[in-house]
């Protein structure tokens, strides 16, 4: 159900998740503070906007600040969220099950929140450009764009899976793959020169710099 207001349901509801943009976000906390159940939990997804902000302009609500990405979508997410001083384990169990149902959930603290959005926030677009340049490599060595783009896709994503499944160091899986005198360490030659490694870390550490300057 669509409602326009949010006095009309929000006396109901155990959480409430935030999604705004950030220059909205002040504006509508203001709106809604005076709806809000005492026990009911304000979960925020807004970007750059730190705890202290959030319960200043909540005094007497529990906060919980989360950073989701967009892999929720289909079920894959990575979600990181800090508690506020006001949010106990009712409140953080309630958002642990909320978030873990399309994806893993991770706790971390408050000051390493934009490091998260650098990383994991910030991560699909970079392995979304990962998947394009991997199939654009794929048709230039003659595969047809459809099957190019699925080769790279399933790749990276069953990487992922047994980086996580098996719990073993990105190092030790690639060297599994590295034979010498391969193929494999010919292209891994050619990353290591263009400084691609040295890329990726400037391109998470420029994010998580844009996020704090969003909060100050």
């Amino acid at each position: 159900q669509a409602c326009c207001s949010a006095q009309s349901f929000l006396g109901d509801m155990d959480v409430v998740i935030l999604a705004v943009k950030p220059n909205a976000a002040e504006a509508a906390l203001l709106e809604i503070r005076g709806a809000l159940r005492s026990d009911a939990v304000l979960v925020s997804i807004v970007a750059g906007l730190p705890l202290p902000k959030l319960e200043a302009l909540l005094p007497s609500q529990p906060v919980i600040r989360v950073m989701p990405n967009t892999p929720l979508a289909v079920g894959e997410g990575m979600s990181a969220y800090a508690l506020g001083s006001r949010a106990g384990a009712a409140h953080e169990e309630a958002i642990r099950t909320i978030l873990a149902a399309a994806g893993k959930v991770v706790c971390v603290k408050e000051s390493l929140m934009d490091a998260v959005t650098g990383l994991s926030g910030s991560g699909p677009a970079f392995a979304f450009l990962v998947i394009d340049a991997l199939a654009d490599g794929g048709v230039a060595a003659g595969l047809s764009r459809k099957d190019a783009r699925l080769l790279a896709a399933q790749t990276l994503l069953g990487s992922a899976k047994m980086a996580l499944d098996t719990g073993r160091h990105p190092d030790e899986l690639r060297d599994q793959v590295t034979s010498p005198a391969g193929t494999t360490i010919a292209g891994l030659r050619v990353l290591e020169q263009r400084a691609v490694r040295g890329a990726f870390l400037d391109a998470v550490l420029s994010a998580a710099e844009k996020s704090k300057s969003l909060g100050e």
